[in-house]
């Protein structure tokens, strides 16, 4: 019971914490824009890296975007790593493999609740079991071994970069070699819990389905024990480090490097500038003093000598 106590509060801690990730960046003070493009949703102009704003009276027309082109280059970059491919070949050799693991474990993770709830309301799930439960069955163990195969590769491929380049150690902080030997250790754990006495992953599935009926809890070796006690710390944890940073990167592509909506008078734009131009100065200098606020300072006229 122990153990399916600590389940329950490491899900609703990475929840709870990814929510409040995503209200934090939402309601920041609005980001100077890159001005950066080309802006894959700009329709007809995004391969040359043109803008709605060159047309001719531009705030006359309607405005034309490509979702599809928006959602191919986010897929991209979520999947592929596109830009650190671009931009740092080594780092992706051993970032992509994590990253990969990451989506895998996502997907095994899912699959594993799939047969949970599948096994609560009678549906077998193993080789002999009818077609969703032999196909949740057959989908859960490759995902299952990608996952835990491409986290742990990654990881102490990561790790060793870190290490052994003398540009980047100056950067590294304690946190980043710790999360890596965590996920590394992890994954080892549970590859060789897995391979030694639940290939199939049914252990887990029905200590998953416990979770679902509110049940005992099933007879599990100690070593798989072990295992549903650190992914589930690490489910908790993952979202409390910068390694969730896919939140942050979520609102900085749409926020800041991709928006490129017009500030228009009595647009929701000008009226967040508004509230923003209302902040006082905290610091002073010869052509600003404490506590004005950035209204005054940028609408005052200039003196010349």
């Amino acid at each position: 019971m122990a153990l399916q106590i600590f389940s329950y509060f490491a899900f609703a801690v990475a929840l709870i914490a990814i929510i409040i990730r995503v209200i934090k960046y939402a309601t920041a003070p609005l980001h100077m824009r890159w001005e950066l493009y080309p802006v894959p949703h700009e329709k007809g102009k995004a391969e040359y890296g043109g803008s709605y704003l060159e047309e001719l009276n531009w705030w006359t027309k309607p405005r034309e975007t490509d979702m599809f082109n928006e959602l191919k280059e986010m897929m991209s970059e979520i999947f592929f790593l596109k830009g650190v491919f671009h931009h740092n070949k080594r780092v992706w050799t051993w970032s992509f493999p994590f990253h990969l693991g990451m989506y895998f474990s996502i997907g095994w993770l899912v699959l594993l609740l799939l047969g949970a709830i599948l096994t609560a309301t009678g549906t077998e799930v193993s080789t002999t079991a009818g077609i969703i439960g032999k196909l949740v069955y057959y989908l859960t163990i490759p995902f299952g071994y990608a996952a835990l195969v491409l986290s742990a590769i990654g990881a102490l491929g990561l790790y060793s970069w870190r290490l052994t380049d003398s540009e980047q150690r100056a950067f590294n902080s304690f946190s980043d070699y710790f999360n890596l030997i965590l996920v590394f250790g992890v994954t080892g754990l549970a590859l060789v819990a897995h391979l030694t006495g639940d290939g199939d992953f049914g252990l887990v599935r029905a200590y998953m389905a416990s979770l679902v009926t509110f049940s005992s809890v099933p007879a599990v070796p100690f070593l798989t024990t072990l295992e549903i006690a650190l992914v589930s710390f690490v489910v908790m944890y993952i979202p409390l480090t910068r390694m969730s940073h896919f939140v942050a990167k979520y609102f900085l592509y749409h926020s800041v490097r991709w928006n490129d909506e017009s500030n228009q008078r009595g647009s929701a734009i000008e009226k967040r500038i508004i509230e923003l131009l209302q902040l006082k100065v905290g610091w002073k200098a010869p052509h600003i003093q404490t506590g004005e606020t950035w209204m005054n300072i940028v609408t005052r006229e200039t003196k010349h000598d």
